[in-house]
């Protein structure tokens, strides 16, 4: 397997939110799994640090977004069990509508069927591996991290993907989640579990056509920091090389995402005509990998992602992921009907503004007359910017959010709510945003803030998604 075809550029987003190690230890009187956790706070979930790595991913590239012909997405922790998870995310990235897109779940093998789906597509193609498993705290909860890792494929490749090997054997009960529960559960047959994943992983990448002094980085299934090394053990390659590509103790087991992101940060570190191994592993049990060659240097922003981390203790941990307590949504003080906000997506996910054809002016959102020239007109499509300046602020403290807002404000806590004027080419507009990773009393009037993509409440079973802002 071998063209000119291959990744042209990647993106990366890890929540900024941090477990240390410490704080594990101190909560359970036990030895940390991983040193630190990447810990999602209550608006994000697989889907918005999807859209959030494959938009960084298609910024830092040569295209934009409707080049994109083929959309592949990996996680085991879509938002719905039963609802497919891709068009969301071509609808908040601005791709084509008639994009071919490809979903892989249930297994954190998944990771590696994204890959292989968008680098033998047709056309410009983005694989995303993105993930926030969820577990007891008292056992696999102690090291569940989440990331979310984007690669986009097209001509004129920097790495090539030059080879795949896939093994699989009937091996229930390693890592698994039961239908209606959000809790990976294991078998805790330790020995059981370890000398598959290492017989499985060994034996895949020990079939790849690669000579391995070549090899600069590997990345393996990384649950724990000592798998990797344990399944290297049959391999060989150092305990370097591995190390390249492992940062389980850096942001916790984020099931399918872990291994795609030491996958970006042993390409980071390869040099040209060297090569990078991944192993991907997925219960029930298959194991797959693949082996890029390096044919240019391709930066990522890996080590940005993992030094951009706020401690938080164990206590704020649990509530951000909603496992302390449980609220009942009442009422419907910000209600709006799924047809309205259907209807208002490009609005809410991409800013999508109109522009007056007679004087210019920009109308925010696109609907009734012009806001300069008072016309009632067909208005343009233009995209505002997703940078501002924050005009007015105010804190909405607990106990002051209409009833959709309660169960984040519950995790979360208080938050400020802007008025943001952004700057478009013929115009200004000005729109109330909620901010977000930020401390809400230190937000003030003149900063500059960028938007994300972020849920904004769930209601009847369904998460609204749309764009929040946060200090640039």
């Amino acid at each position: 397997m071998s063209s000119d075809r291959g990744i042209i550029a990647t993106g990366v987003t890890v929540p900024h939110l941090r477990l240390d190690g410490a704080e594990i230890e101190a909560a359970w009187g036990t030895s940390a799994p991983v040193e630190q956790a990447a810990v999602p706070t209550a608006d994000e979930d697989s889907l918005t640090m999807a859209v959030a790595a494959a938009r960084d991913a298609i910024e830092s590239s040569r295209l934009v977004s409707n080049d994109v012909e083929h959309l592949a997405v990996a996680t085991t922790t879509p938002p719905l069990e039963e609802e497919e998870f891709a068009p969301r995310m071509v609808s908040a990235l601005g791709l084509d509508t008639d994009s071919t897109v490809n979903t892989a779940t249930q297994s954190t093998v998944a990771g590696a069927d994204a890959l292989l789906s968008a680098a033998r597509a047709d056309g410009p193609s983005l694989a995303v591996v993105s993930d926030a498993p969820a577990g007891d705290p008292a056992d696999v909860g102690q090291r569940v991290g989440a990331g979310a890792a984007a690669f986009l494929f097209a001509a004129d490749g920097s790495v090539i993907l030059t080879d795949t090997a896939t093994r699989s054997r009937d091996a229930p009960g390693i890592r698994f989640r039961e239908s209606s529960t959000e809790t990976v559960e294991g078998l805790d047959i330790t020995s059981y579990e370890r000398d598959i994943i290492r017989d499985l992983v060994a034996t895949s990448v020990d079939a790849l056509d690669v000579t391995p002094d070549d090899v600069t980085g590997v990345s393996l299934h990384q649950p724990t920091g000592d798998i990797p090394h344990r399944i290297a053990g049959s391999l060989p390659y150092d305990a370097e090389t591995i190390s390249r590509g492992t940062l389980v103790d850096e942001i916790g087991d984020a099931g399918a995402a872990t291994p795609a992101l030491g996958l970006l940060a042993a390409i980071n570190a390869s040099e040209p005509t060297s090569q990078t191994v991944a192993g991907f592993f997925g219960s029930g049990a298959t194991a797959t990998a693949l082996t890029f060659e390096t044919r240019a240097p391709l930066a990522t922003d890996v080590d940005e992602a993992l030094a951009d981390g706020v401690e938080i203790s164990y206590a704020k941990t649990l509530r951000e992921r909603g496992t302390i307590g449980e609220t009942e949504v009442a009422g419907g003080g910000a209600h709006v009907s799924l047809p309205s906000w259907q209807r208002s997506i490009p609005q809410r996910y991409r800013l999508e503004a109109g522009q007056c054809p007679a004087c210019g002016a920009v109308a925010f959102p696109p609907e009734g007359a012009c806001p300069d020239c008072h016309e009632r007109v067909q208005f343009d499509t233009v995209s505002l910017p997703r940078t501002g300046e924050i005009v007015a602020v105010t804190v909405i403290g607990q106990g002051g959010a209409p009833p959709e807002f309660v169960e984040f404000q519950r995790r979360d806590g208080p938050f400020a709510v802007a008025i943001v004027e952004v700057t478009a080419s013929d115009g200004t507009a000005r729109f109330p945003v909620q901010m977000t990773d930020c401390d809400p009393e230190a937000v003030s009037v003149g900063d500059r803030v960028a938007g994300e993509f972020r849920k904004i409440y769930s209601v009847e079973g369904v998460t609204r998604y749309g764009l929040k802002f946060t200090p640039e």
